[in-house]
This record gives C-alpha cells, sequence and structure tokens, in this order.
C-alpha cells in the first residue's frame, strides 16, 4: 500500500521523465532475465513513450501487452494495438501482443486475452497506466456493471470483458481489460495523471479507499508503492 510521488513541469518533462524509467526496467530485465514484458496504456499520451523505447536501442526481447483494449477489429482506428505497434516499429524485438481477436468478437477477445496471460504468468517488469476523469485504470470503469470482477483481488481471473457504463461517447465499444491484481503483479506499477481536475481527484482516491473510483482501489491494494507521474 502507498505511493510515490513525483511532479513534472509540464507533459514534455512528464513522457522524458516516464520514458527514461521505462528504458531502465527494461535494461534491467533484459541484463537479468534475458527479456522485459511490459503492460502498456493505451491512448495518444504514452506514444512518445513507446516511441523513446523503440528508439532506445534496448537490445533485447520486449513482449508488450496492452492493459486493455476496445473490441473493436484491429484495423478499427480506435484500436489501441494498432496505436500501439506503429509507436513500436522501429524495433522489431518489440513485440506488442493482441489482447483482442482480430475481428473484435467479445468472446473470442476475452479468450483470446485469458490465453495470452496465461502465457505470460510471470510478474510483469514495469505497468503503465492512465487515469480518466471518473478515476478509472485501464478499462476499469466506476459504472460498469461486473465492476467487482475486475477488482476483486481474490477473484481468480486475469482479464474480463467489460462494458463502461455511461459508455464513453468518443469511444462506444465493449471493452477487454486486465483485472487489478493481474496489473499488480508486476515489479513496479506506474500511474500517469495530468491536470489539475484529475489531480483532485487523485487526491480523493489517496485518502479514501472506499472513494468510488477504481484508482483508490489500485492504490490502496498495492503491496508495494504505485509510482504517480503528475503534470498540469
Amino acid at each position: 500500500m502507498g505511493w510515490i510521488e513525483r511532479d513534472y513541469a509540464d507533459a514534455a518533462a512528464l513522457v522524458a521523465g516516464v520514458a527514461a524509467t521505462f528504458e531502465t526496467a527494461c535494461r534491467e530485465a533484459i541484463a537479468q532475465r534475458g527479456a522485459a514484458l511490459l503492460a502498456l496504456a493505451g491512448g495518444r499520451t504514452p506514444l512518445p513513450v513507446y516511441a523513446h523505447l523503440a528508439n532506445a536501442g534496448l537490445a533485447g526481447r520486449i513482449v508488450a501487452v496492452p492493459t486493455d483494449e476496445r473490441c473493436v477489429p484491429h484495423d478499427h482506428p480506435a484500436c489501441n494495438l494498432r496505436n500501439l505497434r506503429e509507436a513500436l516499429a522501429a524495433d522489431a524485438s518489440i513485440d506488442p501482443q493482441p489482447l483482442t481477436a482480430a475481428d473484435g468478437d467479445i468472446d473470442a477477445s476475452l479468450a483470446q486475452a485469458r490465453a495470452l496471460l496465461a502465457s505470460h504468468p510471470e510478474p510483469f517488469d514495469a505497468v503503465l497506466l492512465g487515469m480518466g476523469a471518473d478515476g478509472h485504470v485501464a478499462s476499469l470503469f466506476p459504472g460498469a456493471a461486473n465492476l467487482a470482477d475486475g477488482l476483486a483481488m481474490d477473484g481468480g481471473v486475469d482479464a474480463i470483458a467489460t462494458l463502461p457504463d455511461p459508455l464513453p461517447p468518443e469511444a462506444p465499444f465493449a471493452r477487454i481489460s486486465l483485472t487489478l491484481p493481474r496489473l499488480l503483479r508486476a515489479r513496479a506499477v506506474h500511474l500517469v495523471v495530468t491536470g489539475r481536475d484529475k489531480r483532485a481527484i487523485l487526491r480523493r482516491a489517496q485518502q479514501d479507499a472506499q472513494a468510488p473510483y477504481p484508482v483508490a482501489t489500485l492504490l490502496h491494494a498495492a503491496a508495494t508503492p504505485v509510482h504517480i507521474h503528475w503534470s498540469p
């Protein structure tokens, strides 16, 4: 339980700091275990971090698993895997793995995600999460009917299929999400938060483990401190 906070002057400084942290984590994992396993957030904010990794000359295999994915075909503009692959394309030794089926079918995607995670039972070397304005992390949304399944530390599953409620108008799709215990099975968890409004939500989550935000459960359930990166 707990967290370590680092503030940055602006978004560019945050990206540089997080990129350096993940580069170090990858180099250490490759040196110690021969490969690195990452869980990476979707969205546009972290793409420069991934591009940095692809151009860092890491000289070792890296498996990148999305923390969550929309149930859409892989060539759909809303597919996080598509953006992840593009950002990491400069280094062929970095292998972004699909969390969903190629056609986006929900049932097939859930089976795909659970099979993928079963093939990588070891702890993630580093996890990168963002936080929404409603306090969601990955695709663990506060209004989802099966949110408890995603947050249960004794649930026994690594991934769930879920439907945000309300559906975000910019991305009205069902999702596959890693569960909280799978996200926390990691050597380090990093949470990126930008803007003062989101920081206010973060502060409420830090102060109250029962706050109605999935990020509160994350912060208070973690066995080791979560690394929080914030910029205005």
